[in-house]
């Protein structure tokens, strides 16, 4: 595991937490490759049930490391020597359909459990991006959101196009796109970039990943399948997903489980999906 990126797994919930504080968790190339790796362990972990995103110190993620910002344009390395390059931040190579900047923020929509980002401090840019591209996200009051790329005559392009909107009315994906606009966290509930204001987002999120993570774990996985195609399907196409999913798990071992549990009035013990 990358340095940048520190993953702890407990009762089936990973606490994910970029770990650069001394620069408020900004992106540089390590960054970029730590989310992506982090991303690709949970996914991969059966035992993962829910996963909570957050920023070590002061803020959730800062943006582009500004160094790197340099190097983009004009040559130069980055912190280490290394070369952060635009061509290396756009190219693809994987099987996502997102290159590898933007599989930082849209892996968390690939990761086949509910994500959960916790917000506080700043989440400017490519932080803002990686926090729209959990699936809930809890954000403290006094925290500061913005698709900042304007500011540096660029646009958002770690996927925030396509997540923000499906969070909110396209007027105000503009809105926030075209100015940089700097929206309060307070505020964020209102406008849809955060399902819940939080004076303490850290623990609310590790709370509702623990509820998530005592449900079937085959039934989550399937909901956000199911939920993540509707908006990208035909009625048709997302009701035939639906039975699909749901036949899949009429009579299953988790689902058979869930029932004695009801039945039996106490905690289910569920197995890991197979896959």
């Amino acid at each position: 595991m990358s340095e940048r990126v520190s993953i702890q797994i407990q009762d089936g919930v990973a606490d994910v937490r970029l770990n650069r504080p001394d620069k408020m968790n900004a992106l540089d190339q390590p960054m970029f490759r730590g989310l992506i790796q982090a991303g690709l362990d949970v996914a991969s972990d059966p035992s993962v049930r829910a996963v909570v995103l957050s920023g070590e110190g002061r803020a959730f993620c800062a943006g582009l490391d500004f160094s790197s910002f340099q190097a983009m344009s004009g040559g130069g390395s980055g912190e280490n020597g290394e070369r952060s390059d635009a061509r290396d931040l756009l190219a693809g190579g994987s099987d996502s359909p997102a290159n590898f900047a933007q599989r930082a923020a849209y892996i968390w929509q690939e990761v086949p459990v509910p994500v959960i980002a916790a917000v506080h401090g700043v989440a400017y840019g490519g932080g803002f991006q990686i926090a729209m591209g959990a699936d809930i996200r809890y954000v403290a009051p006094d925290a500061r959101l913005s698709v900042m790329e304007v500011k540096w005559g660029l646009i958002p392009d770690m996927s925030g196009t396509q997540t923000l909107r499906h969070l909110v009315g396209l007027d105000v994906a503009k809105k926030l796109t075209f100015t940089g606009q700097i929206v309060a966290g307070s505020e964020a509930k209102q406008m849809g970039l955060a399902t819940e204001v939080s004076e303490q987002p850290l623990e609310d999120a590790l709370a509702l990943a623990r509820e998530i993570a005592s449900k079937s774990p085959d039934a989550i996985r399937a909901a956000k399948q199911l939920l993540n195609a509707a908006p990208l399907s035909s009625v048709a196409e997302g009701l035939k997903l639906e039975e699909k999913l749901q036949r899949g798990l009429i009579g299953s071992p988790n689902q058979i489980e869930s029932v004695k549990a009801n039945m039996e009035k106490r905690a289910p013990k569920f197995s890991d999906p197979s896959s």
